[in-house]
């Protein structure tokens, strides 16, 4: 079977209650190298709760998530080792700094990238000269883009993300732009969540309406 007919990603006939209220039914997407999927929808129509199925951390009740064929949870290191997930909190200790938490990342995740790509990271997301600042004295827009800078840290194809944009500035917003595309146009894939229109310009680019799938 080519490439081009088994997608690296496939969703497949998902369904997610909550409360016995059915947030969505028969959701089903799938995605390529290069190709980024907004998923767009009203407060409350399960925008997290499907990240949170696609990322492996959440059950759904009805369907399956494949990744090169077969389903997460057969493989599921080998699943988790290939996406970066970054949900709509941030995660941050605040009373670390940006370069203690992403070093707490990296320890979390077994990985042995140093100080100088930890420095990069949060040079790339406009932190420079905040590395040793506490997070409790940033801005909530920079610790949106402290907690951003792990993307960095990991060198994953998919990249799931819940709101990324939250509490950022136009110029915040543009270097989280800017990251993503390269990451897209180096042959990564993304989904993410939010009602705020993107400016992403690389790749094929898929919007969803998740409260269509009710």
């Amino acid at each position: 079977m080519s490439d081009a007919a088994c997608p690296p990603l496939q969703a497949e006939n998902l369904s997610c209650t909550r409360n016995d209220l059915a947030l969505f039914r028969g959701f089903s997407c799938s995605l390529q190298p290069g190709e980024t999927i907004q998923i767009d929808g009203p407060n409350g129509c399960g925008k997290t709760s499907l990240l949170r199925i696609l990322c492996g951390l959440a059950l759904a009740e009805t369907g399956r998530v494949l990744w090169q064929g077969r389903e997460i949870g057969e493989d599921a290191p080998g699943y988790l080792a290939a996406v970066n997930y970054i949900g709509h909190q941030n995660g941050l200790k605040l009373e670390l700094t940006p370069r203690e938490n992403l070093e707490v990342a990296c320890r979390l995740a077994f990985s042995a990238n140093g100080g100088v790509q930890m420095l990069a990271a949060l040079e790339t997301f406009g932190l420079a000269g905040y590395e040793d600042t506490p997070a409790r004295m940033l801005s909530s827009g920079q610790r949106r883009r402290a907690a951003l800078a792990r993307l960095l840290l990991h060198d994953a194809a998919l990249w799931i993300l819940d709101e990324p944009f939250t509490s950022v500035d136009d110029a915040g917003r543009k270097l989280i732009e800017k990251v993503i595309e390269r990451h897209v146009a180096n042959g990564g894939m993304l989904i993410l969540a939010t009602h705020e229109p993107i400016n992403i310009t690389t790749g094929k680019f898929t919007r969803l309406l998740l409260n269509e799938w009710k």
